[in-house]
């Protein structure tokens, strides 16, 4: 399965990078073996040391805009789109990190990284659904100040996030991670993938076929058994996103 070849400028030349060939998107990075916190740039790093396809990670937004790398919606307790970003900079991530803002998760993940996309899950707020236009086009204006798009792909739960991504920027890579769309769906409305809950794909296996024949990307989430890994890699699926990668990686050498 081939990622793609690009030619990225810097500031005096210009470097050729290629993504890395296999399957394995690493969930919130490569945290879970070494007993890194999810979403942190120490798990970050282990996924481009392991030359993981991508690694994922999720982004929300606090109370005065700041954009912030965390799954939940709470942050030890604190509300984070109705907190400030300095209030909840009071605690640390389990291995000492503060908590990393996006500038940072980014600007981590381009440096000496030729292997693994960053895959940027945009999380629908709990305030609006306009406010999560706002944060996709937020999102949008940092990529593109960092020069960081090469290494994006765009994933949500909120179909009109991906929507806005797409009339922002008509060539960024989107992925749907709600089941409710077929991949002619999909399609139709110029989003590049199906990112579905693996279990969905077994009810609906016809959308493997469906998303191939309609050149649609098929990610399932979150593939953590052996055996399920075998499933997804025999109907030649193009990511599997798992918390455990390193199996991943080993079935696939």
């Amino acid at each position: 399965m081939a990622l793609g070849l690009f030619v990225f400028g810097c500031s005096s030349s210009k470097k050729t990078i290629t993504f890395s060939k296999n399957q394995v998107i690493a969930h919130r990075g490569a945290w879970k073996k070494k007993g890194f916190p999810q979403n942190s740039i120490a798990s970050l790093h282990q996924a481009i040391a392991l030359k993981c396809a991508g690694s994922e990670f999720d982004v929300r937004m606090t109370a005065d805009d700041s954009l912030v790398i965390n799954h939940d919606s709470v942050y030890n307790s604190l509300q984070i789109e109705k907190t400030k970003y300095q209030d909840l900079l009071a605690f640390k991530l389990s291995n000492g990190e503060k908590l990393p803002t996006l500038r940072e998760y980014i600007m981590a993940g381009i440096k000496n990284n030729s292997t693994t996309r960053l895959v940027c899950e945009i999380k629908p707020s709990d305030i609006s659904k306009e406010r999560g236009e706002i944060i996709a086009s937020r999102v949008i204006q940092l990529v593109q100040e960092l020069k960081a798009e090469n290494w994006m792909v765009y994933i949500s739960f909120d179909f009109q996030i991906l929507k806005e991504i797409i009339a922002l920027n008509p060539t960024a890579k989107t992925q749907y991670l709600e089941a409710n769309k077929t991949p002619e769906q999909l399609m139709v409305e110029g989003i590049s993938g199906a990112d579905y809950y693996f279990s969905d794909f077994k009810l609906h296996p016809e959308w493997i076929k469906s998303a191939k024949k309609n050149q649609i990307l098929l990610n399932a989430w979150t593939v953590n058994d052996s055996v399920e890994m075998d499933w997804f890699l025999s109907n030649n699926f193009d990511f599997i996103t798992t918390n455990e990668p390193e199996m991943l990686l080993e079935k696939l050498k």
